[in-house]
């Protein structure tokens, strides 16, 4: 188990204290020993890994690599490319699928001289809100094996809350990086969008879509930011802003700081308990030299509705190029290249996937399109108003990140119990904005989370104001134990 932090193994890597081949065989065998358990990988890269680590520690013996996090061993989404390597997007459609190419993210981090193990695993390509899902496995949640560990990005958080290695990339369309956070305890991002190139990313939705990391510590994740942020001309929505060095932001000063609280957040749908360890959280920001206030932004309540518009419209689009007829998994049989289509895509989708293609095709569909789709975005524009009102008087806006501690598998069989997992998280993701979930305490055992959510392009307040949170705590010293 990995219990040093990113950045305290690159130190020691950096000062020739520890070899990169170690650290990454290492982590190898804490892999072997626990993932029977946990089941976050659904590929291992081993020997291309010990090959990348001989190498990188040639660069460190010269001092020829300047990077933050030379030699730390890093997970993989299974929906991120990397040439040579199965991108399976944990479906049975993309089983066999190698990707061709290497997507920028993954590209920044190779050049950063940070070391992929292997691909984690995820809900079918990223639909769902616990990775039950995924063909490919069933991923257990380190705090509790009988809990899921969220979603889609469950295998990015299980393996860092598990302590296989200290840093992953996820993907959040709705919440997939903040809610697994917040159910296994690890600090997760989810940078604006824009801030990360999607080039590489198997699309869900395309506009909401983002790439952003998960740690153990919020000056892991600043640094990990920092060196997947920035311009791709690859992405035409990738945005052409400089990108500051997220971890000089880190002054944990947030006298003055002022806390906006949704009180759409803290209604019914929010369990007691959570409740209360966020009331905790917000008293200790107040002892730091921060006010908080409750606001109301009525917005809130139109964004879930809006999201399972939007994003499965998309989906329906994405999705269409998953056919059989080029890289896919292909049905047998067919006696027409019709038949064939429908055969692939029946047999090779899983039953959460083909429901929300459905949902798209029907609210894309010849007089749905302005009675559905039109009003959803109508919507999204004014929730992206709400944000900015909020944001003329307040610096940051705080809530729970979700309703309730991780469940137990096969508790949430009805769609909309799942899809209400995400109420706090989706508001961001439609206006674009960066979050981030950190732990904040406990409920029967199990971690809970604290959503920030900043202006655009203001992650670096927001990673203070975790940054400050987590210097005074200790919840992210706490470790599973499973």
């Amino acid at each position: 188990m990995t219990t040093e932090s990113a950045l305290d193994l690159a130190k020691a890597l950096k000062n020739r204290d520890k070899k990169a081949v170690d650290v990454v065989a290492a982590c190898f065998d804490g892999i072997d020993r626990s993932d029977n358990s946990i089941q976050a990988y659904v590929s291992l890269m081993k020997e291309q890994a010990l090959e990348q680590a001989a190498q990188v520690d040639k660069r460190l013996d010269n001092g020829d690599t300047t990077s933050a996090l030379a030699g730390v061993p890093i997970g993989l989404k299974d929906n991120l490319c990397l040439a040579g390597t199965r991108t399976t997007c944990s479906s049975k459609m993309l089983e066999h699928f190698v990707s061709p190419y290497t997507g920028t993210a993954v590209q920044k981090v190779l050049d950063a001289d940070l070391i992929p193990v292997g691909k984690l695993n995820m809900d079918e390509f990223a639909m769902g809100s616990s990775t039950e899902t995924s063909y490919m496995a069933k991923t257990k949640n380190p705090w509790n094996l009988n809990t899921v560990p969220g979603g889609s990005s469950g295998g990015s958080a299980a393996t860092v809350a598990a302590g296989q290695v200290p840093l992953s990339l996820g993907s959040d369309t709705g919440g997939s990086i903040r809610q697994p956070a917040a159910f296994c305890g690890v600090v997760g991002v989810k940078p604006t969008y824009g801030r990360v190139s999607r080039y590489g990313l198997v699309a869900f939705a395309s506009s909401l879509d983002q790439i952003g990391p998960f740690a153990n510590t919020v000056e892991d994740a600043a640094a990990l930011l920092s060196i997947i942020c920035g311009h791709d001309p690859h992405d035409a929505t990738s945005l052409q802003q400089a990108v500051p060095n997220f971890s000089k932001a880190l002054t944990g000063d947030v006298k003055g700081l002022k806390i906006a609280v949704p009180k759409e957040l803290f209604g019914d749908e929010i369990s007691a308990d959570i409740k209360s360890v966020t009331q905790q959280a917000l008293d200790t920001y107040k002892s730091l030299g921060a006010s908080y206030e409750l606001v109301s932004m009525e917005s809130f309540k139109a964004a879930l509705a809006s999201y399972y518009i939007i994003a499965p419209a998309e989906a329906s689009a994405n999705l269409a190029r998953f056919d059989g007829v080029r890289y896919t998994h292909r049905a047998e049989g067919g006696d027409t290249l019709h038949d064939m289509m429908i055969k692939t895509r029946g047999e090779a989708f899983g039953e959460e996937v083909k429901r929300r293609i459905i949902m798209g095709t029907f609210v894309l569909s010849s007089g749905y399109y302005d009675a559905y789709y039109l009003k959803a975005q109508k919507a999204r524009t004014v929730i992206k108003e709400d944000f900015q009102r909020v944001f003329n008087d307040y610096d940051v806006i705080l809530s729970p990140t979700t309703p309730s501690t991780a469940f137990e598998f096969g508790s949430k069989s009805n769609p909309m119990d799942m899809y209400l997992n995400d109420i706090a998280t989706i508001p961001a993701n439609m206006a674009g904005l960066p979050a981030m979930s950190i732990p904040c305490g406990f409920s029967s055992d199990m971690p809970v989370g604290l959503q920030l959510v900043t202006p655009i392009l203001d992650e670096s307040t927001m990673l203070n104001a975790a940054y400050a949170f987590q210097q005074a705590t200790e919840f992210h010293l706490k470790k599973a134990d499973f």
